[in-house]
């Protein structure tokens, strides 16, 4: 059963319709919400100017080739007059269509570029699937690729990093200090632990992830060492829905929508699918699912809207020709 309100499916204990089909995160937001103070595009200017760079690079955009970070780095560039220096990570998964939409943004918008390809993470990967763990492959893949990013960030003294995250993916906050899908939030609690607990094991027992972060918080505590960095996202702040700045990077930077993604009209490398699926299988439910139901709490998505792009129709075909990269075949 999926609650009438947001598009979540009953998954108890962490997540239970009441009797009128209205899940406990619905029901916490409603007894919770308060006015709050509206971000403004203002408010964006301002972080920019306060943690502006003496150095070369006014921020370190990361760009994943999809339409909110391209439009990101777009925004950086164009609207704000910043000088910008794109970051793609590649842990071996991503997409064709994705890398040519970021070559494509790169090249047009004249920003220097600094790619970073690496299969650091496959036996991770691997294990995972494998073992049929319960960890999400997402929060896994999140957890290293921001830890690559304060880094990149510490490596070039650059203040500022920028992505593409949206309303969905805030934590209502103008500035990133702490993890948006913790255990502390009932949607992602019982896959926070998986993923805690897959982490404390394997890195005892595998040498070469002896100085992987176990967690977000982790992440987060390790860059205030290393230097003053902020994140954030213009998306934030700015008005504009997904159709406006879509049909302005597709006019002009060339920017494409990709002919296979999950969920629908979106950029996500190849190993989103098993990921995806994985999280279906023991939950009911992925982290798009939570965060299109925050879009829906906060009136910027319609349920019916969110529910025809979260629909998994993705062949066992396709996730056998990712999984044979990892040493994997799912059972028919």
């Amino acid at each position: 059963m999926i609650c009438k309100k947001c598009v979540l499916p009953e998954s108890k204990p962490d997540i239970w319709l009441n009797e009128e089909g209205i899940c406990n995160v619905c029901l916490g937001h409603e007894k919770e919400k308060q006015p709050r103070n509206k971000t403004l595009e203002t408010d964006f200017i301002k972080l920019l100017k306060m943690y502006k760079s003496s150095g070369k690079y006014d921020c370190l955009v990361m760009c994943s080739g999809g339409k909110d970070s391209t439009s990101a780095l777009y925004y950086m560039k164009k609207r704000y007059k910043l000088n910008p220096l794109a970051f793609t990570f590649d842990h071996g998964f991503e997409t064709e269509d994705a890398m040519e939409n970021v070559k494509n943004a790169v090249e047009v918008l004249g920003v220097d570029f600094l790619f970073f390809k690496t299969e650091f993470m496959k036996d991770m990967f691997s294990e995972i699937i494998k073992t049929q763990s319960k960890a999400s492959i997402c929060h896994l893949c999140s957890i290293w690729y921001m830890d690559l990013t304060f880094k990149m960030a510490a490596k070039f003294n650059i203040p500022i990093i920028i992505a593409g995250w949206t309303k969905g993916q805030s934590t209502k906050q103008p500035l990133m200090s702490r993890c948006g899908c913790s255990m502390h939030q009932p949607e992602f609690h019982s896959m926070a632990k998986s993923t805690n607990d897959f982490l404390d094991k394997y890195i005892k027992s595998n040498p070469k992830y002896k100085d992987f972060p176990k967690s977000m918080e982790e992440v987060l505590s390790r860059a205030k060492i290393r230097q003053k960095c902020v994140v954030l996202s213009p998306h934030w702040f700015l008005p504009f829905d997904p159709e406006t700045y879509v049909e302005m990077i597709k006019k002009e930077l060339k920017w494409k929508l990709p002919k296979l993604s999950y969920p629908e009209n979106s950029t996500n490398c190849y190993l989103n699918f098993i990921s995806v699926y994985n999280t279906m299988r023991d939950y009911g439910y992925t982290h798009y699912h939570v965060e299109m139901s925050k879009l829906i709490r906060e009136g910027l998505l319609t349920r019916e809207e969110a529910l025809k792009s979260l629909e998994v129709n993705f062949p066992k075909e396709l996730l056998n020709s990712i999984g044979s990269r990892l040493g994997y075949r799912f059972s028919d």
